[in-house]
């Protein structure tokens, strides 16, 4: 049996995009680019099953930016409707070490996958996958892992050319999400929008250094990095944990009280009330 394992590693840097500007910009990468081959005019669609702790651990350890984190998920490229046990999918991991974004994963019928992740059972592999059939299956066994939200989009493809040959930018719309109904072939499952429909996040994905053009193109632009997960933002979304301190906007906070100050006139607190600093 030939392997199915892939991995590599690369830098990913994120904006936020108005959809009705999305295009405009694709059009112009595409003066440097070319489309995807697997990325028809339209996109095709990402669906993923990610698995955490009870106590969200991976999802804090985004929040707090540890600087090595790892992600478990079960992918699925195209349409849902008509999947069944033997369509391919992607058992992922997916981790951050510094600024590198790692990825390993293995290319199995989604009952394979199901048998590893959710029944925890070993499968079938080569001896070039085992190391990390066992890793998976070590994480989703010491860590107690469980399906905890599914996050789904349309995406388009770019894949740079001649000189730029690892440069990879994406466009990710209708990003939405949903935290039951972990089966992908779930008939008639409601997701909710995790980002707001008019907006869609543009990913370059490079495996050194960011071209220079794409650097004046997002200062031309004035697209900003942003720090955005699509697993984070299916998680709060639906209210599995509360929205950390790095979410909120500053003007959502209440202004500070002044304390005012006790004139001569003013009869003096009693002994042992406190006072507000």
């Amino acid at each position: 049996m030939a392997s199915r394992l892939h991995a590599f590693n690369r830098y990913e840097l994120k904006y936020l995009v108005p959809v009705d500007q999305a295009a405009a910009i694709r059009d112009e990468l595409a003066e440097r680019m070319d489309r995807d081959e697997h990325s028809p005019v339209g996109g095709y669609g990402v669906w993923s099953l990610y698995y955490d702790t009870p106590a969200l651990r991976f999802y804090w350890e985004k929040i707090e930016g540890l600087k090595f984190r790892r992600k478990l998920r079960i992918r699925h490229y195209g349409d849902l409707a008509g999947i069944t046990d033997q369509s391919p999918v992607c058992v992922e991991i997916k981790q951050r070490v510094n600024r590198v974004t790692q990825k390993r994963r293995i290319t199995v019928p989604y009952a394979v996958a199901r048998q590893l992740c959710d029944g925890r059972q070993m499968i079938e592999h080569t001896a070039k996958e085992r190391a990390f059939v066992e890793e998976v299956l070590e994480l989703v066994v010491r860590l107690g892992l469980q399906p905890t939200v599914i996050t789904g989009y349309q995406r388009e493809a770019l894949v740079g050319r001649d000189q730029d040959t690892g440069l990879r930018v994406t466009f990710d719309r209708r990003v939405r999400g949903r935290d039951r109904d972990f089966h992908f072939g779930t008939e008639g499952a409601e997701n909710r929008f995790t980002l707001p429909p008019h907006l869609s996040v543009m990913e370059v994905k490079v495996n050194e250094r960011t071209p220079y053009w794409i650097t004046d193109l997002a200062a031309r632009r004035n697209l900003n990095l942003i720090r955005v997960s699509k697993y984070v933002q299916s998680v709060e979304a639906f209210g599995l944990a509360p929205r950390s301190v790095f979410h909120v906007r500053e003007e959502d906070f209440p202004p500070p009280i002044t304390p005012t100050p006790v004139s001569a006139e003013s009869p003096a607190a009693p002994a042992g009330t406190p006072v507000e600093a």
